[in-house]
């Protein structure tokens, strides 16, 4: 246990410092073969990694999936009794849990049977802060992985028995106050972005500024004004679809003109014409607003992957390129890679220019739908949809954001495909939103502007108190296993006299083992 050397303190008299495998059987699991469907659908609770995930509390009693004695004879999967500790040693290293029933595990697990004498709760409680000590028995490149032979060195402050009762005793009355605030505080984290998400909802239906908008009709002493907005949202649609088309028509002459070629006839009969919503069965709009689509503001475009065997593509390169995993913040100033402008000529990727905005049409987890703005000049891969806003869409680049950031949910409902469902750029593209007037949008950015400054002051608290609470929990464990957080009894029985009753029972039974072994070794 040299490479502990720095991670262990002293402890008192009566403890002892040993490897786990010293007090407690080391088990992995295995998982069967998933061609044979009849492996799996019993009644055997198998517990995977994934399920830890998910899992809250304590203890545990079975995964997601049931295998079959079937499945059970065919794999490496082993019956763990009840009270066994479940470890996690790879994807990731380090979640615990005590089997509440026998279960069995998949092989990404090295549980631990604990002998008579430990206490099943003091072994968890350790293991929950024991992941640093772990991982550094880990090897693999893939992922981290531990052995069953390196679980068996995770180092384990021993106790004597009864004092093993009265630390978890300590343990559960102090941690239960704790982990209750910390689920109080979990709940306000949940709230805040539940809110957040209904200020955004308010905001694109116009609820958020009903107020604003009724005063800007009231006239003197509380009389109706009919005043219009200055330029109502058809108005300010048809404004920017009009600039649209010249920017169009302007690109094309240039080409002409760089071709030497006079303008065809009919030329401008070739405008691919923005999608337009179909407002049929939407709801009524407040007045002043309109339908309108993504693509009737913005140019719509995505980008690729240039291929990494070519490494002129990537080295010494200065244009930032930027992945969909990127987009789990809502600003993006910065890149993961970095291409040349060769690569730019030579993939076609577009260099999109800071301001547009980025929607993830796929990726891994909860990235598809995200929404982010650029910050920089970048390109991007196949997986981010690119809005371009014109000249005369500038204006409406906030509350787009904003629209984009509601819709979340639903463009993740809206993705086409099997496996993986996906957006593409036709979906962003007839994305329908509603359009307010370009001086409603900016009540509407400049509300939304201090209702998020203030959640995210509460959030920052939240956060403070988060840590705090994890340092306490630390400390507390900390002074648990270094025989701080409950007094000792001198009555208690030892931990060297536990440790050598492990021992001899531990060879006892290996004795009666290779006995049986060798019996059978006669008979046959």
């Amino acid at each position: 246990m040299s490479e502990f050397q720095n991670d262990r303190w002293e402890l008192p008299n009566t403890w002892q410092w040993v490897g786990i495998g010293e007090i407690a059987d080391v088990i992995g699991g295995g998982t069967p073969s998933t061609i044979n469907a009849g492996n799996f659908g019993g009644d055997i609770p198998w517990i995977t990694p994934a399920d830890m995930s998910a899992h809250v509390g304590k203890t545990i009693a079975n995964g997601a999936r049931l295998i079959s004695a079937k499945g059970l004879e065919g794999s490496g999967a082993r019956w763990l009794p009840k009270g066994s500790v479940l470890f996690s040693s790879r994807a990731p290293i380090g979640y615990v849990a005590i089997a509440s029933q026998p279960v069995t595990t998949n092989q990404g697990f090295k549980s631990f049977v604990p002998a008579k004498g430990c206490d099943s709760d003091y072994l968890y409680y350790w293991l929950t802060s024991a992941k640093p000590l772990a991982e550094k028995l880990a090897s693999g490149t893939t992922f981290l992985e531990i052995s069953g032979a390196k679980a068996a060195l995770i180092p384990f402050p021993v106790a004597p028995a009864a004092e093993q009762t009265r630390i978890v005793a300590k343990l559960e009355e102090l941690l239960s106050d704790l982990d209750a605030g910390v689920a109080e505080l979990k709940a306000a984290q949940k709230k805040l972005g539940q809110y957040r998400q209904s200020l955004l909802k308010a905001a694109v239906e116009g609820a958020l500024t009903a107020d604003w908008r009724a005063a800007q009709h009231a006239g003197p002493a509380g009389k109706t004004n009919k005043v219009a907005p200055a330029e109502s949202g058809a108005a300010l649609l048809a404004r920017i679809l009009t600039e649209r088309r010249s920017r169009w028509e302007t690109r094309q002459l240039a080409k002409f003109q760089a071709q030497g070629k006079p303008p065809p006839k009919d030329w401008q009969s070739k405008y691919p014409a923005p999608v337009a919503p179909e407002t049929t069965g939407l709801p009524a709009l407040p007045a002043g607003w309109v339908w309108a689509t993504v693509d009737q503001l913005a140019h719509v475009g995505t980008g690729v992957t240039p291929l990494r065997s070519k490494i002129a593509y990537f080295d010494g390169g200065t244009i930032p390129w930027v992945t969909s995993g990127a987009l789990n913040s809502e600003t993006v100033n910065s890149a993961n890679e970095q291409v040349t402008t060769f690569a730019v000529e030579q993939c076609r990727l577009e260099l999109y220019p800071a301001g547009s905005l980025l929607l993830a049409m796929y990726g891994e987890g909860k990235t598809r739908g995200k929404c982010a703005e650029l910050l920089i000049a970048a390109t991007i891969n196949q997986a981010i949809a690119a809005i371009v806003l014109g000249p005369s869409a500038q204006g409406c680049k906030a509350y787009l954001k904003a629209f984009l950031l509601k819709s979340y949910e639903k463009m993740r409902e809206q993705a086409s495909g099997g496996v993986q469902p996906n957006l593409n750029l036709q979906i962003v593209k007839s994305i329908y939103f509603p359009l307010p007037p370009l001086d409603e949008q900016t009540e509407i950015n400049r509300t939304l502007c201090v209702r998020f400054e203030q959640l995210n002051q509460q959030r920052v608290a939240l956060e403070i108190s988060l840590k705090q609470s994890a340092a306490q929990r630390k400390n507390i464990l900390q002074a648990a296993f270094s025989g701080q957080l409950v007094p000792q009894d001198p009555a208690d029985e030892p931990a060297s006299a536990l440790l050598a009753r492990i021992r001899a029972e531990r060879a006892a039974r290996e004795t009666g083992a290779a006995r049986g072994r060798g019996k059978k070794k006669g008979a046959a």
